[in-house]
């Protein structure tokens, strides 16, 4: 099976940018997406056999998520369940025959760090929602994770230590994640490579000058490591400050 995950940055604007050439292309199974930025009736899209599915934030024009699967999942639902983190439409979680499948845009902490406290809240209630998902049967867990996880997936670390996304507390969380049962599909793959990275900002040229950071994920449950086939960055797919990324398990 395909995976595909991209955080769009709005995607009624990356529907001008070829995102549906994108789609039509990678052939995915089941493809993600984070900050739609919208509402599923202000846009037309012809994503012949998938089923789609959304969580748009309350507030209009902010975040949001949307899966769409040609293969129809045993249940869908929305958040974790916990109304001070469901408003902003961050989770969808999809069941199938043998695994879950979450897709995530994980809250920003802000410039100087103003919702890094609600950030290590959420980090704490996601954890324990995978794990109790992974009780069940393997998570693949996929989105935008809003931190660069050690030194190698940033290129700059050192001027970059206290910024959103690469404090050590949002590097801690994301350890703590993987210790509790989880793999970074990418690492696994490619411990050793470097300048892989799947944001860049817009300024200073930063996108051409490969000066980014790797803060979109596949993870896994550790017992899917086997399965795992291919991790995938595509650094050369424009239409967001983002790139797509990819697995594909056996």
């Amino acid at each position: 099976m395909k995976f595909i995950s991209w955080n769009v940055n709005g995607l009624r604007a990356c529907l001008t940018k070829g995102f549906e050439d994108f789609f039509n292309d990678i052939d995915a199974d089941i493809f993600c997406i984070q900050e739609t930025k919208m509402q599923p009736d202000q846009a037309e899209l012809n994503l012949v056999g998938y089923e789609k599915y959304w969580n748009s934030a309350i507030k209009k024009g902010y975040s949001g998520t949307a899966v769409f699967s040609r293969i129809k999942p045993l249940s869908v639902s929305y958040g974790m369940n916990m109304d001070e983190h469901d408003q902003e439409g961050r989770i969808i979680t999809l069941e199938f025959e043998n695994f879950f499948l979450v897709t995530v845009y994980t809250p920003n902490s802000k410039r100087e760090l103003l919702r890094l406290e609600y950030r290590m809240k959420w980090e704490d209630d996601f954890k324990a929602y995978l794990t109790q998902l992974d009780i069940k049967k393997p998570v693949i867990i996929c989105g935008d994770i809003n931190v660069a996880h050690e030194e190698i997936d940033i290129k700059n670390p050192k001027t970059n230590r206290r910024n959103a996304g690469f404090t050590d507390e949002e590097r801690g969380k994301m350890t703590a994640l993987l210790q509790s049962g989880f793999t970074d599909t990418f690492r696994y793959l490619y411990p050793d490579e470097k300048d892989a990275y799947t944001w860049w900002s817009y300024m200073m040229n930063a996108r051409t000058r490969n000066i980014g950071w790797r803060i979109d994920y596949f993870l896994i449950s550790n017992r899917l490591q086997t399965s795992l086939k291919t991790a995938t960055i595509y650094p050369e797919v424009l239409g967001s400050d983002h790139c797509p990324i990819g697995i594909e398990i056996f």
